[in-house]
Formats: C-alpha cells, structure tokens, sequence
C-alpha cells in the first residue's frame, strides 16, 4: 500500500493581462487553490480547482474549495492507498457530496503521482492518447469591439489562435448581435466565430438573437439560456438556426444523459471540473459519442495546471468536433510552471514527462501566494498577449 502521507492546500492570486467581461462577471484577477498530495513512496501529484469570479459562476469558491478539502477530504484521503486513484475517489464520493470541483483537483494530484509512479504521461492512465497537440481558441471578452478586432488581429498574424469566442449577455440583444457581426466582418473567412451567452438571455431574447447571429456569419452559441431549463434549450436547438453547446447545464454524466436523451445540444463543452474530474469527464465524452452529440474541450481559465490536466484528456478523445478553449495561463500576466507550456500554430502541445508532465515555479508560487509578505521578491511581469 502506498500511503497519502499529507494533502496541502494553497490559494494564489494572479492578475489578468486585462479585464475579462462576461455576463455574470469581471475578471480583475485568478484565483487558484492547488492542491499537493504527498505519498509515501516519494512521489507526489499536484491538481487544481478554479471557478469563474469567485462564486459568481456556481456553488464553489476556491476559498470554500480549500476549507472542504483541508476540513472533510483530508482525512478520508490519509486513510486511502495512493496507489488506487480510483478506489481512493470512491471513498471520497462515499464520504462527501458534490464538490465536483474539488474532487477533480484530488483526482487530478492522485492521477499525477499515479503518471510519476509509472513513468507514464496522464493520458496513457486514461486510455492513450490520439494527438499531441489540441487545437486551441482565443475569448475575446474586453467588450470593446474595436479592442476585441485589433486583440483578434494579433492572435491570428502570431498563429496564436484562428478560432475566437465572444462573451456577451451584459447589454441587450441587438447592441451585442452588433459588437459580434463587427467583429466577424473585419475577421471574415479567417476566422472562426462563436458566442457565449452564460445564460444571460431569456428564452424569447435566445430566439431573437440567434436568428440575428446567424446573419452575423456565427458558427456556434453557448448556453444561450439558463442551465436548468432543458427543455428551453431543446426547444431552441429544434429550431435548427445554428448549433447549440450546453456547457453550464452540464455538470456530469448525469446531466450529460439528461441533456442527450432530450436532443437539448448540439455540442457538448466537457470540463473536468465541472464534471467532476478526469474520470467523470471521460464519461461525458462516452455519452455524447454514443448520443452523436459533438464535443468542445472547455475551460474554467485554470493555470497551467489544471489546464494540461484538461489536455491530457482531451488528447484521447478520438473527436475533438470544435477543439478546445485552452487559453487560461495566457490570459494571466504571470507563469506559475517551471517551464511555460507550449502553444502555436493554433494549438496546445502536450507535454512527454510523466503525470502531467509539468513542474510548479517554487519562486513564483511563493510570491503569489494569498497572504504572502512581497517585500523581500521581486517577480517580473509577463508581457500582455
């Protein structure tokens, strides 16, 4: 048996290169709760668990995420066999309820060590990879259109990005149809466009508005109307004007099952946290294979962390329909891995090492840290993307 020798929490706040506007929030800042677990067999696993504006986005905070974890995961963890990731995560979901974001940051470090252990990179664990590299897009959310077409512009002269999604939902139908056909018509055919709404639209605005966006020359729209409301979303998908992606109605198989059986989605956004880890989300994937409903690989704008944890699984995905919204350490004005990963030529590239392949930056980490006295480090500034 290979004990869990301790489980370490810590919160990092890290700035953003700029505002990001979404319909239920503006992101000043990341905050990240990474989690280490400490085996005794001198292997440790690493995860994170991020949400979206603190508890703007759902019922979890990165706050209230490390006191379940130091309060209730903790000791059921110290009595588990490190060795068995999946025996361990039963005796957790036995244990305790929900917490779907915490319980992928466990995952994740117990699947971690689990990689180091046997000289494998996570995605060997999950059944073996396809690619390795994933496409990835840009969100364009500073909700300046002129802003937004000249950020759009860099990414695509850098071949950073080809692909771009934009957050509206914060102004009326018709000023927010406007900002996005602006933007489709100074990028044309060499772009990609999508919409996410988060739920900010009624379903009489959703009807409206998606007859609007399919003249603005748009490709796909996210969770136009509240999550709870599946019907709505079928009755808007039956419609047939543009493809629909479920993404906040989607919080694990269960929901997955619930959404396909009604013919509510086109596209399903996969995101390990809101699955409820890696496992649970390789079962979303399983359910919309089989209910041919098309899959994106979303974000919860993780570090480096939890995003390689996200591309490590979406590499064994035989179909990755409308790529990936990987973006997450870019949009933060600091690097907290040892070495950056890699993105170009519009994609992701996985790392070859072991687990997920990646070490943390103890320097930064320190600096970064909440609570932490800055006085005695000096930390550079990434230049903006």
């Amino acid at each position: 048996m290979v004990r869990i020798e301790a489980v370490d929490t810590l919160l990092i706040d890290v700035p953003t290169i700029r505002p990001h506007v979404l319909a239920m929030a503006t992101m000043h800042c990341q905050t990240i709760c990474l989690v280490r677990i400490r085996c005794s067999d001198g292997t440790e696993g690493i995860g994170e668990a991020s949400t979206i504006g603190g508890l703007s986005y759902g019922p979890e905070s990165p706050e209230g995420i490390q006191l379940a974890i130091d309060t209730y995961f903790r000791p059921v963890l110290l009595t588990c066999d490190a060795g068995r990731p999946a025996s361990a995560m039963a005796a957790l979901s036995a244990a305790i309820v929900d917490n779907f974001f915490a319980k992928c940051a466990i995952e994740t470090a117990l699947l971690d060590a689990q990689g180091k252990r046997f000289g494998l990179p996570l995605s060997e664990l999950l059944g073996g990879r396809v690619r390795d590299n994933v496409p990835v897009l840009w969100t364009l959310a500073s909700g300046d259109t002129k802003s937004d077409i000249e950020e759009a512009e860099r990414m695509l002269e850098a071949r950073r990005h080809e692909a771009f999604k934009l957050k509206i939902g914060k102004r009326s139908v018709a000023e927010d149809v406007a900002h996005v056909a602006a933007i489709k018509r100074a990028l044309g055919d060499r772009a990609s466009i999508r919409v996410d709404v988060n739920q900010a639209w009624s379903e009489t605005d959703a009807r409206l508005g998606l007859r609007l966006l399919v003249d603005a020359g748009v490709d796909l729209v996210e969770q136009p109307i509240e999550g709870a409301n599946r019907a709505g979303l079928a009755r808007l998908r039956a419609l047939g004007l543009i493809p629909i992606m479920a993404d906040e109605a989607l919080r694990g198989p269960n929901d997955a099952l619930a959404i396909a059986s009604i013919g509510a989605a086109d596209v399903f956004s996969v995101k390990i946290e809101q699955s409820g880890g890696l496992s649970a989300a390789r079962r979303v994937y399983a359910i919309a294979e089989a209910a041919g409903v098309e899959l994106y690989g979303g974000t919860m704008l993780e570090s480096g962390v939890g995003t390689i944890a996200s591309a490590q699984l979406f590499a064994t995905f035989p179909k990755l329909h409308w790529g990936t919204e990987l973006f997450g350490p870019l949009l933060l004005t600091e690097e907290i891995l040892a070495q950056p990963l890699v993105y170009g030529d519009f994609a992701l590239a996985l790392p070859t090492g072991p687990g997920l392949g990646i070490a943390l930056d103890e320097e930064r980490l320190a600096f970064f840290r909440r609570g932490a006295s800055r006085r005695t480090i000096s930390i550079p500034t990434r230049a903006g993307a």
